[in-house]
């Protein structure tokens, strides 16, 4: 650095010397009107040449009858634009009593001294540095925590399936005691219904890892979250409608094709319990009657009725499309109401 200044100062004093006398040379050569079109500076440095002892000895062509003004133009706008290109390139400088004194030494800005940080400017820059590092790693451990793992979700199969690749009843007692559900609630249902399960009480792993995934679960504490999101399922009307037929084949044995009466008695508890007043009436017809299964169209017409029959089953019409099942009930009904 000390170096670079050094050539930096020996190359000013080398350019202000030679335009010093460059000008002392045109100086001798031109005739005391030209000074008017020298500029101020140069004015300046020429009358600083008349004290020189060697520049002055020199003889001066200015008083030769054959000298022309006109002729020496071109060279007067010539020094012009040198100096005009040495100031822009800050080579130029006044030339003063002092000039060579301080040529070789040119003052310099001292440094500019650090400002020493506050106490304060301390905490407020360990407060930010902290803060950014915050906003750098929230956005990060949230996309950790709510991101679904299959290997999570597969080690969590395990723990209750053990073993085997499936959970049996005793490992769904297990599951239902963890997430704080009994086992015949109708959330359990509406679970199975998103895993697709095709057996009541066992759950696949493959069917596991597919409607966990599509929840986004892989631990207790995720599908603990998500119940009542499963629970609200059921008052959309037609995901009810679906899971209502999903129910029949869930729940029958996989070598019959109707389900027996008292698992359908049950289903239909857990299905229309809460929602259709007449349950508790058509549940004492069905324990009564004659039947011993209930196969899929009277179970899915089941649903229709609850929909659109009123309560006192003014609108049924006997000619209708209805199951035979459903005619029995509406007349047992009215000869109850009757008696």
């Amino acid at each position: 650095m000390c170096r670079s200044s050094c050539l930096q100062m020996r190359c000013m004093y080398m350019h202000h010397a030679v335009c010093v006398h460059f000008i002392g040379w045109c100086s001798s050569l031109l005739d005391p009107v030209a000074d008017g079109m020298l500029p101020h500076h140069l004015r300046c440095q020429k009358q600083s040449l008349s004290t020189h002892p060697n520049i002055g000895q020199q003889p001066h062509k200015s008083h030769s009858p054959h000298f022309q003004l006109n002729s020496h133009v071109p060279t007067l706008a010539s020094i012009h634009k040198i100096y005009h290109t040495l100031h822009r390139l800050n080579l130029t400088e006044d030339v003063g009593p002092d000039t060579h004194a301080t040529a070789c030494c040119p003052r310099a800005m001292p440094p500019r001294k650090k400002r020493r940080p506050t106490a304060g400017d301390d905490l407020s820059a360990k407060k930010s540095r902290q803060d950014s590092v915050y906003r750098k790693q929230e956005p990060s451990r949230i996309q950790e925590t709510e991101s679904f793992s299959s290997k999570r979700c597969l080690e969590w199969f395990y723990e209750y399936a053990g073993c085997d690749d499936v959970v049996g009843p005793e490992g769904m007692e297990k599951f239902c005691e963890d997430i704080g559900v009994e086992p015949e609630n109708v959330v359990m249902l509406v679970l199975a219904w998103k895993l697709n399960a095709q057996s009541m009480g066992y759950f696949t792993l493959q069917e596991w890892l597919r409607g966990m995934g599509l929840l986004q679960c892989d631990s207790t504490e995720k599908l603990r979250n998500s119940l009542d999101y499963l629970r609200s399922i059921l008052n959309d009307a037609t995901s009810f409608k679906l899971i209502y037929r999903y129910a029949f084949d869930f729940a029958r044995e996989k070598d019959q094709r109707s389900l027996d009466l008292n698992t359908a008695k049950c289903m239909l508890g857990l299905l229309l319990g809460k929602t259709w007043p007449l349950f508790p009436v058509f549940n004492q017809f069905l324990e009564q009657s004659k039947y011993k299964v209930v196969n899929k169209d009277q179970w899915c017409n089941v649903l229709e009725f609850s929909r659109t029959i009123d309560l006192d089953l003014s609108n049924y019409d006997e000619d209708g499309a209805w199951p035979v099942l459903l005619d029995e009930f509406v007349e047992w009904y009215k000869d109850r109401e009757m008696s």
